[in-house]
């Protein structure tokens, strides 16, 4: 086989490398750190689609407060995303001093 037909073969499995593999790979070690670095208190949200706050962490298992004393336990691999802390933003049912 002559050098000229490799080579786009290994052209194909280099930008299959690139596009699919190495993306996927990234993604995968970033879900792991985030489910590693879940704290008490954190509002987040399961792969379910089911949101609520980490009341207990155990080694692979989560509780998490989904209504007023309802908790759930669930596998930390379940939680897919953190909710961010919301911003003190004004109530909307407060106004100025002043107007009108």
């Amino acid at each position: 086989m002559d050098l000229a037909q490799l080579l786009p073969l290994v052209a194909i499995l280099v930008l299959f490398w690139l596009i699919v593999i190495r993306p996927a790979s990234r993604r995968q070690k970033d879900m792991v750190r985030l489910q590693q670095s879940l704290e008490v208190g954190q509002r987040v949200m399961l792969a379910s689609g089911i949101f609520g706050t980490i009341t207990a962490l155990a080694d692979d298992r989560v509780s998490i407060e989904v209504a007023d004393g309802v908790v759930i336990q669930a596998a930390r691999g379940a939680v897919s995303t953190v909710q961010p802390d919301p911003v003190d933003a004004p109530d909307e049912g407060t106004t100025e001093a002043g107007g009108a």
